[in-house]
């Protein structure tokens, strides 16, 4: 059983770290300094709902962000379910469906019509959790990117 709580400023170290592990995961390089620097700032506005998930021994074993947004269409709540991770010595114990759980209900509390979410389509896993939990693979949308510091 894993315990879920909203992640605190003294989580900072430990969520770093598997923040980084997570920006890895996804070909990025490592940079623990500037994944402190974005976390702090996470923590400092207020702009994203970040939950974690404790072990037994009670040490962070991972996380789950939510960025707060807004349906014009739906005249409503949707937050981005942005990123979910757990450590690989946690992964099969139930921490990434005891983190998605608490997302869906945090949402519940706040009035949130629904939780969008992408991943990779290499991330069958994943999918396969998301999937599980009755989340709907989107066939109505397509999904666009754009880097605007590329001329």
């Amino acid at each position: 059983m894993h315990n879920v709580r909203a992640a605190v400023l003294d989580d900072l170290d430990a969520l770093s770290a598997l923040l980084d592990d997570y920006r890895q995961f996804y070909q990025q390089e490592s940079d623990l300094n500037g994944v402190r620097h974005f976390l702090s700032q996470r923590f400092g506005l207020g702009d994203s709902f970040i939950l974690v998930s404790e072990d037994v021994e009670g040490n962070v074993s991972g996380f789950v962000q939510l960025y707060p947004g807004l349906s014009t269409v739906g005249l409503n709540a949707r937050w981005t379910l942005n990123d979910l991770y757990v450590s690989s010595g946690s992964r099969g114990q139930g921490a990434g469906r005891a983190l998605m759980d608490a997302a869906a209900t945090l949402a519940r509390e706040h009035g949130v019509a629904r939780l969008v979410l992408m991943t990779q389509v290499e991330n069958e896993r994943a999918q396969r959790l998301y999937e599980s939990l009755g989340w709907q693979r989107n066939t109505a949308f397509h999904s666009y990117l754009l880097d605007v510091n590329k001329g």
